[in-house]
This record gives C-alpha cells, sequence and structure tokens, in this order.
C-alpha cells in the first residue's frame, strides 16, 4: 500500500459560479493522482438558484461551502473570498499544492504567488480560460478533456489520430530538453518537461489518454522501448532512426 505520508497534501478551492458541478467527481481523482486532498472547499452565494447544482455534491465529496453575498449587483465578490482563503492557507503551511477551479484570470497573480512560495498549482478550467492563468500554473486541465477525449478516425483505416491540431513540433521541443546527449529518453522526463513547455499540455487535447499513446502516433518521427525487467517495467522513447 503507498504510504500516504509522503504524498503532497493539497488544498481544492473551488470557484462555484463559473465551475461545473457535474464535472466534480473527475476533478477530485485528478488531483488525487498528485497527492492526498486534505482541503476541500466551494465559494459563491448559497441564497442564489445558480449554487442549486452544487448542493447535491457537498455532502457526498465532503466540501465544506463557503458563503459570499454579493454585495453589488454585477460585482463578483466570489474570487476575492477565494483569494483570501488561499493566502491564509498559503501562510499556515498546512498544505503543499493547491487546485484551484476556475476559469477566471482574476486568480493569475494568485498562482503565480503561491508558485513564488515553491507550492505546486494545478488549474481547472474551461478552454476559454485566460492564457495568462493557464501559464501561471505548474499544470491546467481542461474541463473539456474531464468529459473524455474527442477521436477522429481517417476515411481509409480505423487508426485512431488526435482530434485537434498535431502537436509533432511541441513533442519535438520537449524531447531535445529532456534527452541532453542520451540517445534514449524516459517517457515520464518528456511528460515532465512538456507540460513545463505548456501547462495545458494534455494527451487527452489530442484524442488520447496517455503521452505513450500519442508518441505512437508518430512513429515516423518517434520510437518506444519498454523495459520490462524493471518492476514496474519503464518506458523509453528515443528518435526513430533515418
Amino acid at each position: 500500500m503507498e504510504d500516504r505520508s509522503e504524498q503532497l497534501k493539497f488544498a481544492v478551492l473551488i470557484d462555484g459560479d463559473n465551475a461545473q458541478a457535474t464535472l466534480l467527481p473527475k476533478i477530485l481523482a485528478e488531483v488525487s493522482k498528485m497527492g492526498l486532498i486534505t482541503i476541500k472547499r466551494i465559494y459563491g452565494d448559497w441564497t442564489t438558484t445558480n449554487m442549486n447544482s452544487w448542493k447535491g455534491s457537498l455532502h457526498k465529496h465532503a466540501i465544506q461551502p463557503v458563503q459570499q453575498f454579493r454585495y453589488t449587483v454585477g460585482k463578483n465578490s466570489t474570487d476575492s473570498a477565494m483569494i483570501i482563503d488561499a493566502m491564509d492557507l498559503l501562510h499556515g503551511g498546512d498544505v503543499e499544492g493547491f487546485c484551484i477551479v476556475a476559469s477566471d484570470s482574476d486568480y493569475t497573480r494568485l498562482a503565480t504567488r503561491i508558485r513564488e512560495e515553491g507550492l505546486c498549482v494545478v488549474g481547472v478550467g474551461e478552454k476559454k480560460t485566460p492564457e495568462a492563468f493557464v501559464n501561471a500554473c505548474n499544470q491546467f486541465i481542461y474541463c473539456e478533456n474531464l468529459s473524455g477525449p474527442k477521436v477522429v478516425k481517417t476515411r481509409v483505416a480505423t487508426r485512431e489520430r488526435p482530434a485537434a491540431s498535431a502537436p509533432l513540433n511541441l513533442l519535438l521541443e520537449g524531447f531535445n530538453l529532456a534527452s541532453k546527449e542520451d540517445e534514449w529518453t524516459h517517457l515520464s522526463s518528456l511528460g515532465l518537461v512538456l507540460r513545463q513547455l505548456d501547462p495545458a499540455f494534455d494527451p487527452r487535447s489530442y484524442g488520447q489518454q496517455k503521452l505513450q499513446s500519442l508518441i505512437k502516433q508518430y512513429p515516423e518521427t518517434f520510437t518506444l522501448k519498454r523495459d520490462t525487467s524493471r518492476k514496474p517495467p519503464v518506458v523509453y522513447v528515443a528518435l526513430t532512426a533515418s
């Protein structure tokens, strides 16, 4: 059994005004892959009807609702309350990572400030999220990818191809940075570099669930090998010999 004491402790903070309640289980599952969720809070004005979709999830997922009244018509004070709480948690030292669920550029400075303290920031939002907020995070997950990858099939074969524009240039750039002088590069190392180059990089954006599956789409460029002598097996990637 995995030693949970060695996992990063995450706080999940959700802007209930611009997030989807139906994706909550998948959001929590994504963050759980990175660490142990110790704090779960959702912010909004619970006196309004637009927060009704969240109410059924509160007890099921043990999420603490935080009430934030709208003191001025047309103004959203949810982001201010969430930012204040995040800074309190940051200085309290009880967590080592944050997941900010929002599609609002107002959280850009918050993400940057948290990273300045050396903590991990994961963002979750829609593809309309401003690039500034996306790039301020260590990793950004698009809600559309949590709904399931879109796959396009060619007319002449059933082989699956990436649904979005091909990421080959990004893959090559990442490989060149990760490989250094080595011919074979650990696939997980390539994944880390790709995330550094583009926090929103996600194989699901290209119709694939895993990086390994995405790499397999370009056999003319990359070659994979699996070392089964190690437990668990390790996958390496290299440029295909010309």
